[in-house]
């Protein structure tokens, strides 16, 4: 990014990529001026078209812009149109038409050569380009244009900052004295229906918020205490201790191996925690535990109807092409995490095989289990599900929204991803829908958060994720 120094007037002017990425973006700026090229209606008028999130995108900016321009008259248009105020007031829309003779070249250029003749009429202004695209921040920047990326969607300003759900405190004790001992709290133990509690009085962290891990440790060997955040107010905490998942207890067979994963099986499981979100690097079992918990809820416990999995259908590399079959058939190649995970969970002990390839074991289980793509899920009502979406952080804010929004009654959201492989152009670590629902529901009760660190899947896969 190339930046000036701001003068107290700026003109904003917005590349087509940040108004698809962000609809609202018009709205964004407070109190100084918008300014849209004449290019970037015509990339918005050559979008709006299909059935695809982005022609649905530009639909919208079409119909927020033909508002903020009805009964304006072309005076008023020149002058600027004013637009909705903000906490820090409002500033202008303004239409940039094209006073350069760039015909032939691309939608880019034609942005920058617009974008540097506004610059030159306003010198009592700072002209700043708004884009996403790192190409054209490059070309600007040759240029010597102030230039920046759209940063007002981001869900944290450090990509590292991403909350990891956990909270530890060394040296404690089996009866979680030695966490208490760097804080100013009373500690009163209580039980109720076989679930031990901790309730706490006096000043709480201030990095404490509800349905976070608070443990001792989160090693191979375990942790002598674990506990979530129930409730929380700032001189008020109400911890309950974890199920333990490492032996007493399993999800279809399946048992966590350090602290950070039985509390993944412990949010799996719990009925009061609707949404549940888990990040991690490849191999640190997200898919395994996520599809074991479904199975056990749904299979044996009979508290959900049916599993629906779905993804994002983003290719790691070249398009195969167009896939023929029935949606399922289409959604299969991308399903291979899931067709894997399958295979582990249903692997019969002591005969190396799978109950997964047996037509009985899979019409069984096919009844319960559906693979859906994200792109037709608009206008539907899930109730009874346990709904499992995978590769979240190549899903945009505005996509993983319309996915949430699909629960109805009794139904539990899973959000798996790994914020360090994206694959959908412009979006980052701190603006993909699954860096922005983790931080946005980091206060709501029913819902939870946890990052895994150990890789499960082989040495080979360890030592991958930390040498490449």
């Amino acid at each position: 990014m190339v930046r000036v120094e701001k003068q107290s007037r700026r003109l904003y002017v917005l590349d087509t990529n940040v108004l698809i990425h962000d609809p609202s973006a018009l709205f964004q700026f407070d109190e100084h001026d918008v300014v849209i090229p004449m290019t970037v209606l015509e990339e918005l008028d050559k979008h709006k078209n299909g059935n695809k999130e982005i022609a649905h995108t530009a639909r919208q900016i079409s119909r927020t812009l033909s508002d903020l321009t009805a009964d304006v008259t072309p005076q008023e248009i020149l002058r600027g149109i004013p637009l909705p105020p903000s906490m820090n007031g409002a500033g202008n829309l303004h239409f940039l038409s094209g006073h350069v003779d760039q015909s032939d070249a691309c939608a880019d250029n034609r942005i920058l050569a617009e974008t540097r003749s506004l610059s030159a009429r306003c010198q009592d202004a700072s002209v700043i380009l708004v884009t996403k695209d790192i190409n054209l921040r490059i070309k600007a920047a040759a240029l010597g244009m102030a230039v920046e990326d759209y940063l007002t969607d981001r869900a944290f300003t450090d990509s590292d900052a991403m909350i990891e759900g956990v909270k530890l405190f060394h040296e404690a004790g089996h009866d979680g004295q030695g966490v208490w001992d760097d804080m100013q709290v009373d500690v009163t133990v209580t039980r109720e229906h076989h679930r031990t509690f901790y309730e706490l009085s006096g000043q709480m962290p201030k990095d404490w918020y509800p349905g976070m891990l608070i443990a001792d440790c989160d090693g191979d060997d375990g942790a002598s205490f674990e506990a979530i955040v129930r409730e929380l107010e700032h001189d008020y905490a109400r911890l309950e201790v974890l199920q333990n998942y490492r032996n007493e207890r399993s999800a279809w067979g399946v048992n966590a191996h350090d602290s950070r994963q039985n509390f993944a099986l412990n949010l799996l499981m719990d009925d009061s925690v609707d949404m549940v979100s888990i990040a991690g690097s490849a191999g640190t079992g997200k898919t395994y535990m996520t599809l074991a918990a479904a199975f056990e809820q749904t299979l044996e416990k009979k508290r959900f109807e049916r599993i629906i999995f779905t993804r994002a259908p983003i290719a790691m590399g070249e398009e195969i092409g167009f896939l023929p079959g029935t949606e399922e058939e289409k959604m299969s190649p991308w399903m291979g995490a899931f067709h894997d995970n399958m295979d582990n969970l249903l692997r019969k002990e002591g005969e190396g095989t799978s109950a997964w390839n047996e037509e009985a074991t899979r019409a069984w289980i096919g009844n319960r289990v559906q693979i859906r793509s994200p792109s037709f899920m608009r206008g539907r009502t899930l109730s009874d599900t346990f709904l499992i979406i995978d590769e979240a952080q190549n899903l945009t804010p505005k996509q993983l929204k319309g996915l949430l929004t699909r629960a109805g009654a009794n139904t539990k959201v899973v959000l798996l991803g790994n914020v360090g492989q994206i694959d959908t152009p412009y979006l980052t670590a701190n603006t993909c829908g699954l860096a922005v629902a983790v931080q946005r529901f980091s206060s709501w009760p029913h819902a939870s958060h946890v990052t895994l660190k150990c890789v499960e899947r082989s040495r080979l896969a360890l030592v991958a994720e930390e040498l490449l």
